[in-house]
């Protein structure tokens, strides 16, 4: 068995393992916290060297999605805002949150439309960077304090645009002015999945960190939200795949609305809701991923019984 064969193998448990690690060590991630901006930005930076430039357009595609992604995280919020303000906005932040930044690289493994999920991951990060502190200063966000709209506008885009927008530009630089390290980079795709599976380690210990200091008595309230971020991950999926299958992508669709951005959707749930409004998108990591692990595994598995034959 060669060392490829091998890797193969192993790759669809890698994603399960650094869940799993990052269940186990949380205690420890906030000695290595500071390292996973650097790691998603290598990560895109690597994806979209594979990408060309006249390949990033904004089609039908990308506005249904962000009419999903908006229209369908508002509805939710009203619908559910009857049972309580941190339960809806719980929800609403598990659909109003923008596209992950691992998606372009999950579609890639999958055989999707990296430039289709790249494009529309600038869009709908973009959008929520300028219509969140609008809608989060009309919301019941019972924070106790008051949200000032450009305040908030410039703490989401600091957040945002270095992780989003930059890997982008540095690219296409590389294409223009040093294509041959460009192709060296955009013919080692792999890499991009082992950074993500550090990031992924890092994020989940993050994510069980929130959940366990949480008080005894809101078990009950996180088990809800854990629940109700469930049931919105895989209607994003559902949803997101069946656009996709009108648009001619049913992987791009999927990941594009399905896969989120949950460490900015936790830092917000954390900075201007409630801090406990923050475990729908704790759970949502683990919902999106366990989705993709699955994906991933049975894509592996069909990709060797085809070498195989």
């Amino acid at each position: 068995m060669t060392a490829h064969t091998t890797l193969q193998r192993i790759k669809p448990w890698i994603m399960p393992a650094a869940m799993l690690a990052g269940w186990i060590f949380h205690e420890y991630i906030g000695y290595i916290t500071f390292i996973a901006p650097y790691l998603i930005f290598i990560m895109l930076l690597i994806t979209f060297c594979k990408v060309k430039p006249r390949e990033f357009r904004v089609t039908h595609f990308s506005w249904l999605l962000l009419a999903v992604q908006l229209a369908g995280s508002l509805a939710l919020y009203f619908a559910l805002l009857p049972l309580g303000s941190d339960f809806a906005l719980g929800a609403f932040i598990c659909v109003f949150c923008p596209t992950a930044t691992s998606a372009p690289v999950v579609t890639n493994m999958l055989g999707g439309s990296i430039s289709k999920v790249a494009t529309f991951s600038i869009i709908s990060n973009v959008s929520v960077a300028i219509l969140a502190p609008v809608l989060f200063a009309q919301m019941d966000t019972s924070s106790g304090h008051h949200i000032d709209m450009l305040d908030a506008m410039l703490k989401i885009a600091y957040k945002v645009v270095p992780l989003i927008i930059l890997p982008l530009p540095c690219a296409f630089l590389l294409l223009w002015k040093a294509p041959r390290v460009h192709k060296a980079i955009a013919t080692h795709q792999s890499l991009s999945f082992y950074i993500w599976a550090v990031a992924l380690f890092i994020v989940v210990g993050r994510a069980v960190s929130y959940v366990v200091t949480a008080p005894a008595s809101k078990i009950g309230e996180m088990m809800a939200l854990a629940l109700v971020a469930g049931v919105a991950c895989i209607a994003q999926f559902v949803t997101g795949r069946r656009i996709g299958a009108h648009c001619g992508d049913r992987i791009a669709g999927a990941q594009s609305l399905g896969q989120k951005n949950t460490v900015l959707a936790v830092w917000m749930a954390m900075t201007f809701f409630n801090p406990i409004t923050s475990v729908a998108p704790a759970a949502y990591i683990v919902w999106q991923n366990t989705i993709n692990s699955g994906q991933i595994f049975f894509k592996t598995r069909r990709d060797l019984k085809s070498a195989s034959l």
